[in-house]
């Protein structure tokens, strides 16, 4: 009986051993401990301007957004008009453009959801080396005046002509100047904004062109800044979600996100930061809001 009882109390003690060698418990992660899984969007579809490309600036930001949202932005380069028209269309998610009168009409007619400012830089007149209209010497900061001497001395002048903001801004600023521009002397390309700039350095001609996309292609032209200052040819950038009610499959999200994305603390830096390390000055000046 005693050994019985000896045998019973070390199968007891072997068995609370190995319980207890086996009895921690597995740590789990608690909800608050686990990797926030990072939002997918679908690809959006940016309508934006050529100077943005040009200047090289989407190249710059757009690789954040696609890296946050593991997602693609289909970038589709035009003039401010094509690109409202494509908005129009249900062809795109988002603009991006610098046409501030044709961008409030634009929303106010439904086609667009809210409008934001993003960024802005100015407009100049280049033209060739040797400025042949005497432009450096005679006008000063007046873009008018500058128009009104190209075609009084018949100089060659290259216009993009296509409904673009550029083009918007250039036939306002003939329109101040009084003059109908028109003849051999005046040349209307009907491309972007890089496209036009190599036709005036090549052609030696006169033209109007943002600043971003000037110097960022200034090493590679024949052309010099001659007119410069004038608050006329100030350039806001807008922002605008293209309405979803006008056309099925507009990404509303996508758009939704992009819009914060571009107006945020973090991307607007970045737009301030952008080609001062190469040009010594920003292209763009941010003033999201």
């Amino acid at each position: 009986m005693k050994k019985v009882f000896i045998l019973t109390i070390g199968l007891l003690l072997i068995l609370t051993l190995v319980s207890c060698g086996t009895s921690e418990t597995p740590e789990i992660e608690t909800p608050e401990e686990q990797t926030p899984q990072a939002e997918t969007l679908d690809p959006i579809t940016l309508a934006t301007t050529t100077s943005t490309e040009n200047s090289g600036l989407l190249d710059e930001i757009l690789p954040h957004f696609e890296e946050r949202y593991n997602t693609r932005v289909n970038v589709v380069a035009v003039g401010t008009g094509q690109a409202m028209e494509m908005g129009k269309n249900g062809d795109a998610d988002v603009l991006l453009v610098h046409a501030e009168a044709t961008e409030i009409e634009f929303v106010e007619d439904g086609y667009g959801v809210d409008r934001h400012r993003v960024m802005y830089n100015d407009f100049v007149i280049a033209g060739p080396e040797d400025d042949p209209a005497g432009l450096k010497e005679t006008t000063g900061s007046d873009a008018a005046n500058a128009l009104d001497i190209i075609k009084e001395k018949q100089a060659l002048f290259s216009s993009r002509g296509d409904n673009s903001g550029t083009h918007m801004k250039e036939l306002e600023l003939w329109q101040s100047a009084g003059v109908e521009p028109a003849g051999d002397w005046y040349k209307s390309v009907g491309q972007g904004m890089g496209a036009t700039l190599n036709f005036a350095s090549e052609e030696k001609a006169y033209v109007l062109t943002d600043r971003a996309t000037y110097l960022s292609m200034k090493d590679n032209l024949d052309l010099d800044i001659a007119v410069e200052g004038d608050e006329r040819m100030f350039n806001q950038y807008g922002v605008i979600k293209v309405n979803p009610e006008k056309h099925d499959g507009i990404n509303k999200e996508g758009a939704d996100r992009f819009v914060e994305w571009i107006l945020s603390d973090e991307v607007q830096d970045m737009i301030a930061e952008f080609g001062k390390d190469k040009y010594g000055q920003g292209l763009f000046v941010p003033n999201g809001e």
